[in-house]
């Protein structure tokens, strides 16, 4: 289970909370303004599979005058995020219908409850199943 920035860095994998704390500490040390920003999603592609909370970064953009959000988990097929100054790209767009959120705050450091998960955690599947916050 990676967890902090550099544990990410040397191993090259993590959960979005633990790649979205590397990410904001490379845009820090570039100097860029970087805070924390989440989504309660599903699980599955229903409210039967539950309910998780997603981190995604923000970004100051002096030029747009306004924080642009982003998503550090990566991409695979059927997932495409991309920083963009016109339309949001995110992984994962909110169904509304499903109950899922934005949390339209941006905070400077990373939600409390993410960060004792990923520190309580040992088996990374089971945390996934059965361990993951389901709302802020």
């Amino acid at each position: 289970m990676t967890r902090t920035a550099s544990e990410v860095l040397r191993h090259r994998e993590g959960i979005c909370y633990a790649k979205s704390n590397l990410l904001a500490a490379l845009l820090r040390a570039s100097g860029i303004p970087a805070g924390f920003c989440y989504q309660r999603l599903t699980i599955g592609e229903t409210p039967e599979t539950g309910y998780c909370i997603h981190a995604l970064n923000a970004v100051y953009v002096p030029e747009a005058g306004r924080w642009v959000r982003l998503d550090a988990r990566g991409n695979k097929p059927g997932v495409a995020a991309e920083f963009s100054l016109g339309e949001e790209r995110l992984a994962f767009p909110v169904r509304e219908e499903l109950e899922e959120q934005d949390y339209p705050v941006i905070y400077p450091v990373p939600n409390r409850r993410t960060m004792e998960t990923l520190r309580n955690a040992s088996d990374g599947i089971f945390m996934y199943l059965h361990e993951l916050p389901q709302e802020l």
